[in-house]
């Protein structure tokens, strides 16, 4: 890592590998200088597109690349272990995209590798570092709205998709609730903690893997998250908070929020937006700085993103599969 800019590089090519890339030009102390794939065409028309120097046509030639400050990991979850593993066995510091891995017990040990090695490791939960998201968090810890009682998160695409799709493929992780369900997970976590208790149903696909897929977390606080997920049909993608003094919600795109609004008891409400200049890519655009920070000041996770919050994610969302009966390929 030079003084100036983090070197970073890409493995994958897809469309979230391209939108990160895309957020990375945008900041002048970044600077990608190798991407790898599968094959080496896929790699070399990626590195053409934003003016990559080196492509790589498999994983572990960038994983050797000495040159490679932090190695952003964008394949399908079911690959996420395989993938950030080698990285970091490698010595790479690491943002793995979430959800983190396909089950808890892979989450740990990549975060046990990373640890044992010295080396930084983050889940790519941009919702986090969003600034807007932080403000939220910061009023409900200041207790804004007093003890939160209950959160309520969706999200859903309208589909179809056709049992072709990765989203309905078993052996890459498909099924709502990974892709989509992780973000009103990780939204109650964030606010709550861990669940105490889980309760799910859902409706599964021929293939095995959920189309969507409801889930009442409990607390020990006594507070309560209602969230949904869905590959069926376009839900609001919204969020409320309650308290014992008053409400927030986010009528729309709850994990990367232009506006929220504030009602405490009494008061008249109180609308929060984001900056105006903020747009999709600036999300990216604010995990990638925060990686950044992080290993500038020699931190080894990040306090927005830690990694026992992941861990405790992936422990919720396992326990909601055992509740609805998905398992992938090659678990126990």
């Amino acid at each position: 890592m030079t003084a100036q800019n983090v070197r970073w590089g890409i493995l994958a090519t897809g469309g979230i590998a391209a939108a990160f890339t895309g957020a990375l030009v945008d900041l002048p102390d970044a600077e990608v200088v190798a991407v790898a794939s599968r094959t080496e065409a896929s790699a070399k028309g990626f590195a053409e597109r934003f003016g990559i120097p080196r492509a790589y046509g498999d994983w572990a030639s960038l994983a050797a690349d000495d040159d490679v400050d932090v190695v952003y990991v964008a394949t399908p979850h079911s690959a996420h272990r395989a993938a950030a593993g080698l990285c970091l066995e490698a010595g790479r510091n690491v943002l793995c995209e979430k959800a983190f891995t396909l089950n808890a017990r892979e989450a740990e040990e990549l975060v046990a590798l990373a640890r044992g090695r010295g080396s930084f490791l983050m889940e790519a939960m941009w919702m986090y570092c969003h600034p807007l998201v932080r403000r939220l968090k910061a009023l409900v810890d200041d207790g804004a709205i007093g003890e939160v009682r209950t959160v309520q998160a969706d999200f859903g695409l309208a589909g179809p998709f056709p049992p072709s799709h990765r989203l309905r493929d078993p052996a890459q992780g498909g099924g709502a609730l990974l892709d989509l369900g992780v973000y009103p997970v990780s939204f109650a976590q964030l606010l709550l903690g861990e669940p105490s208790e889980v309760v799910a149903r859902a409706v599964l696909s021929d293939e095995g893997v959920d189309l969507q897929t409801g889930t009442v977390l409990s607390f020990d606080s006594g507070a309560l998250a209602t969230l949904h997920c869905s590959l069926t049909g376009g839900t609001p993608v919204a969020a409320s908070i309650t308290g014992s003094a008053g409400r927030i919600d986010v009528p729309d795109g709850f994990f990367f929020p232009e506006r929220f609004v504030v009602h405490r008891d009494g008061r008249d409400p109180e609308e929060f937006t984001a900056d105006p200049a903020d747009g999709p890519r600036d999300t990216l655009r604010h995990e990638a700085s925060e990686v950044m920070r992080a290993l500038r000041a020699g931190e080894r996770e990040s306090p927005l993103v830690p990694l026992d919050g992941t861990l405790a994610v992936m422990r919720t969302l396992d326990t909601i599969r055992e509740r609805i009966g998905v398992r992938y390929p090659g678990e126990a």
